[in-house]
């Protein structure tokens, strides 16, 4: 066991002990030893030779200060008979040239490394000393310029190697074996040997062969087609490299096929008509997609110009569909298709483009482009919606509800004008709750959720206040009816009490209810007022509906369920058979346009023909006449008359809202400079323009010329005054 203060000594050769007597001749005559050798081992009689006398018989040599001639003499006998194997190589003809290039390589590394082992002392002790290059590099070096970089044999031997990588290119099969230890030669005598033999002007050729190959087939060949040759060619230089190159030399070829095939044509590829990019995308072809996302992934600037094409074709395609006249007819149809356009290019994102980040964000962007150009698209999302949430569980279960709930978010979240969904939003989910076609609850809470996850709080306080009015109704109601034992005489009423400002109630108009209904009515109101102080309530009757039971003449018996206009019209009958139009609209009171649509679905909706019409037309005159229909049939006992479903607005409806949503953006706008000028107490006008619109953004995008207005108000009103040094500054006023 060592302590720990010794220290571990390497070995090192040392000389004999005993004095040697030195002979004049003795540098001779050893040589002579030693070329005589060399000879034998060229000659591949290396098995009758005593290694450890030669190697005794080099050590006293360079013991007795002759390594240098003997160093002079090495070279001098190795040039000798590289000389004679540089003649039998430079004799071999056709394909036997390599073969012997091969062989006579072989031979001289297995002489080498006998010949280092003769040599190892001087190996060791003279060449280090004095710098000399080591016996086996040395033998190397004298193959590279005796041999391989002779005149005669240099360009021979490039010309062949590239002749046989030309003829595999072309189909042919080569002996893969000897160019593997042709080109390994040219790696074992160094790199710049390699690269300069062999390497440069390999590539080179092969630039100058797929440039041609490429002009060949780009005008023969459809996009899909051309990507495949050259996804095929950048794969058989990577695999030549394995076979018989170096390594490093894959990346510098792969570089050359990809400027060559793809980079050269990149723009030419992308566009070409009718097998191109675009084509490619409309027809969903994936596994082309794919390879040329993959291919020009190598070109720079290649996934860019990728990527910016495909915007503008989504932008385009996009355009059209939010912009045609057709597909508006139908809001759920047009949005469909938005979701239907989403999922596509989704799926070929995720498939053929890996899920590239920067071309989610690109089909993000086109989105959001394209379907703000409608300024319907607020609208007919929450249509869509509304749609879904009325029929969604009939058609599917809560799951596939929930996939289309989460898809028709990303739809929302490219809107930019978020507050204009809220209030059709608001619209649509009061009919929903109020008809009681609402799909299911927990859907109908989920869809909130969502909303509130993407825009806050605030987005949907007003919009979960419905679903609490809705439950504080029940309790109410029931109240009531406990609280009065003398009600089985009048109709079954149940109220739904709405607060203001939650639901989008609107100004009522006045409407005569049959007394009955009035009676229990008037009932309804004292109890809520006496249990209720200093509340108000105001009836919405163009809001509710009633389940009415009928007899008609024919004896048959049904349920009708109606909406409380066609309710107050239907009653009429009871005291009358035949009333006219003009009869009708004096007895009710309510506007002529609803009475209309109300008459035209009693009277002329097919199977739904409670009443009759006189004269049986569309359009409805002051003096038509309407009577009870003896003889309605329906197979069903419960009959729906007139349900009520979200439609789109008429362009007065849509002129009102979109003025009502603006003006709610304006107390929004000012509360956002005020809350902005109190942090920052001074700001130019710039800024303040540039701080509203980032605040407002995800609920609106905020029109520059209607900001400045909230500006100017606010200064009126003394919130802001402008600097009076730099009329373009504006300072908060405490």
């Amino acid at each position: 066991m060592m302590s720990g203060g010794q220290k571990k000594r390497g070995a090192r050769i040392e000389p004999f002990r005993h004095r040697v007597e030195t002979d004049p001749k003795f540098f001779d005559k050893s040589w002579r030893k030693l070329h005589d050798a060399i000879r034998e081992i060229y000659n591949h009689n290396a098995s009758g030779l005593s290694f450890e006398e030669l190697y005794r018989t080099a050590y006293n040599m360079v013991l007795h200060k002759f390594g240098s001639k003997l160093y002079d003499k090495l070279i001098e006998n190795m040039k000798e008979h590289l000389e004679e194997m540089r003649a039998c190589v430079e004799a071999a003809q056709g394909g036997l040239f390599l073969e012997e290039l091969e062989r006579k390589w072989n031979e001289h590394n297995k002489a080498l490394t006998m010949i280092r082992d003769i040599l190892m002392y001087m190996d060791r002790t003279y060449i280090p000393t004095n710098k000399k290059t080591a016996v086996f590099d040395l033998g190397l070096e004298l193959w590279r310029d005796t041999i391989v970089r002779s005149p005669m044999i240099q360009g021979r031997l490039l010309d062949t190697l590239l002749e046989l990588i030309h003829r595999e290119r072309t189909g042919e099969v080569i002996n893969r074996c000897l160019m593997r230890t042709t080109t390994k030669m040219l790696m074992d005598l160094g790199t710049s040997v390699y690269q300069d033999d062999f390497e440069r002007p390999f590539l080179e050729v092969s630039s100058s062969f797929y440039s041609g190959e490429s002009q060949q087939f780009i005008d023969r060949y459809s996009c899909g087609d051309y990507l495949k040759l050259a996804e095929r060619r950048l794969s058989e230089e990577s695999e030549r490299v394995s076979q018989y190159m170096d390594v490093k030399t894959n990346e510098k070829i792969t570089a050359v096929v990809v400027k060559e095939m793809l980079a050269n044509h990149m723009q030419r590829l992308i566009l070409m008509e009718n097998s191109g990019l675009v084509n490619m995308l409309v027809e969903d072809r994936y596994e082309d997609l794919t390879r040329m996302y993959t291919l020009f992934n190598h070109v720079p600037d290649g996934l860019t110009t990728i990527r910016s094409v495909m915007m503008s074709h989504i932008k385009d395609t996009g355009k059209s569909l939010v912009t045609d006249p057709e597909r508006l007819k139908d809001p759920v149809d047009f949005v469909q298709r938005l979701l239907n356009e989403k999922d596509k290019y989704d799926n070929i994102i995720n498939v053929a483009f890996n899920s590239d980040k920067s071309f989610l964000n690109a089909l993000n962007s086109s989105f959001e482009h394209f379907i703000n150009l409608n300024n319907r698209s607020p609208e007919f999302i929450s249509l869509f919606v509304d749609d879904k949430l009325r029929k969604g569980v009939k058609e599917a279960n809560e799951d596939d509800l929930e996939t289309v709930l989460d898809k028709v978010m990303m739809l929302f979240r490219y809107l930019q004008e978020k507050d204009l969904f809220e209030k059709y939003y608001k619209q649509h989910l009061a009919k929903r709750l109020l008809s009681g076609k609402a799909a299911s609850d927990d859907s109908e809470r989920s869809m909130l959720v969502k909303l509130k996850t993407e825009c806050g709080y605030q987005f949907t306080s007003k919009l979960e206040g419905m679903f609490t009015d809705l439950k504080t109704s029940q309790d109410t109601t029931q109240g009531f009816y406990t609280s009065a034992s003398d009600l089985a005489d009048y109709p079954t009423i149940s109220v739904q009490i709405l607060t203001t400002g939650s639901w989008p109630t609107q100004p009522c108009n006045t409407c005569n209810l049959p007394p009955e209904v009035v009676a229990v009515s008037e009932r309804f109101r004292a109890y809520y007022l006496g249990t209720h102080n200093g509340r108000r309530l105001t009836w919405q009757t163009n809001m509710g509906n009633a389940d009415i039971k009928a007899t008609f003449g024919n004896g048959s018996k049904h349920e009708l369920n109606v909406s409380t206009y066609q309710m107050c019209v239907l009653m009429l009958f009871n005291s009358s058979d035949v009333l006219t139009y003009r009869e009708i609209e004096q007895s009710i009171a309510i506007p002529a346009a609803d009475l209309k649509r109300c008459l035209q679905s009693l009277a002329l909706v097919k199977g739904k023909q409670v009443l009759r019409k006189e004269p049986m037309s569309r359009d409805i005159a002051d003096d038509d006449s309407f009577s009870v229909n003896d003889k309605f049939t329906s197979k069903l006992f419960k009959v729906k008359i007139g349900t009520v479903v979200a439609q789109k607005e008429t362009d007065p409806e849509k002129l009102e809202t979109r003025q009502r949503v603006e003006e709610d953006r304006k107390p929004q706008i000012e509360a956002a400079i005020v809350r902005i000028m109190k942090s920052r107490r001074v700001l130019d006008h710039n800024s303040i323009m540039t701080e509203v619109t980032k605040q407002l953004q995800p609920r609106f995008l905020p029109n520059p010329v209607v900001i400045k207005k909230r500006i100017e108000s606010l200064i009126e009103r003394e919130f802001l005054e402008r600097d009076k040094t730099d009329r373009k500054m504006y300072r908060y006023l405490a």
